[in-house]
């Protein structure tokens, strides 16, 4: 076991570091940039180009590629500063810490939800195969699939506002404040970011234990006398539940992305409300911090994830 987790933890280390080169490169080769927003919102633009000049040589982004690639890396892991944002002149990292507690919330959240209502239907389905319970939760979970969160978000953002007068809450209050309220303005993006997940989650589960219920060991565990729900709970759900856990892993940039989006619907200042205005401004040091966090807790996840996948497989570690 200690041999697999050596290697995991020893694939990291380059992963990471390619992922930090795309990080920086990419936002830089984009059109336009923040250089140009400073520039317009200065008294002194009838000399642009001599300001374009000063303020680049200021900012270190008079570099070449390469130096600035450098210097980032530098302050990161020496300094521990992931850089200041160019149009706030706030620290990055101070700015992400703040809002890193909103986002996680909300994706904790929405993984609970979806975890609370696939398994169990997943498990029903795949043991009650093409009853009516089994064809109502298979349209459920296609209906999950189809039904984009943003267009969902949308709609349950206005319609209840022309309808009845009510909008989902989106004042956030401090948690230790008020718990029940600081929660309860998660529960409906939550929800709503966590049906698409249940979708694939209940599909996975249901597969998995299909094949599960059909190897030869569950038919000795039946034959033995045991009852059904012992079959299920004891010696079937664990082995189903191995891809399902790996496909957890997979949930954590579609629960980012999501965020994104529904943040800016339901107006809660996370991660995602952060980086929308941030990629608006060309805000480069501010768009770097933020995927590299992202990055680094994608690959934390999955490292966790493979982690207990051996544990959960011991084919797994001892091929290893």
């Amino acid at each position: 076991m200690q041999r697999y987790i050596l290697r995991r933890l020893l694939a990291v280390i380059p992963t990471l570091f390619f992922a930090s080169i795309i990080v920086f490169m990419v936002i830089r080769i984009l059109p336009g940039d923040a250089v140009d927003l400073i520039i317009k919102s200065s008294p002194f633009m009838e000399d642009s180009e001599q300001l374009r000049k000063e303020i680049e040589a200021d900012l270190g982004l008079d570099k070449p590629m390469h130096i600035q690639y450098f210097y980032w890396v530098r302050d990161i892991v020496v300094y521990r500063d992931l850089g200041t944002s160019l149009i706030r002149e706030t620290p990055v990292g101070p700015d992400i810490a703040e809002r890193v507690p909103v986002t996680m919330t909300m994706g904790i959240l929405a993984v609970v939800f979806a975890l609370a209502i696939s398994i169990p239907i997943g498990v029903y389905s795949a043991m009650k195969q093409d009853t009516i319970g089994d064809h109502v939760g298979r349209s459920f979970a296609i209906l999950g699939l189809a039904i984009p969160s943003f267009w969902l978000g949308t709609m349950i953002v206005i319609l209840p506002a022309i309808w009845w007068g009510w909008s989902p809450p989106s004042r956030l209050v401090p948690f230790f404040d008020d718990p029940f309220r600081y929660l309860s303005v998660f529960v409906t993006p939550a929800a709503i970011l966590g049906a698409s997940l249940a979708a694939v989650t209940m599909r996975m589960t249901r597969t998995m234990m299909l094949e599960v219920l059909r190897q030869d060991y569950i038919r000795t565990a039946r034959a033995k006398g045991l009852s059904e729900t012992l079959v299920v709970m004891r010696h079937a759900i664990r082995n189903a539940l191995i891809p399902v856990i790996t496909l957890i892993g997979l949930f954590v940039p579609y629960i980012i992305g999501g965020t994104v989006i529904l943040e800016r619907i339901f107006d809660i200042p996370g991660i995602g409300q952060l980086l929308l205005l941030a990629v608006q401004d060309r805000d480069y040091p501010v768009i770097t911090g933020i995927f590299l966090m992202v990055g680094i807790f994608v690959i934390s996840v999955n490292l966790i994830v493979d982690l207990s996948y051996g544990l959960l497989d011991p084919k797994v570690r001892d091929q290893e």
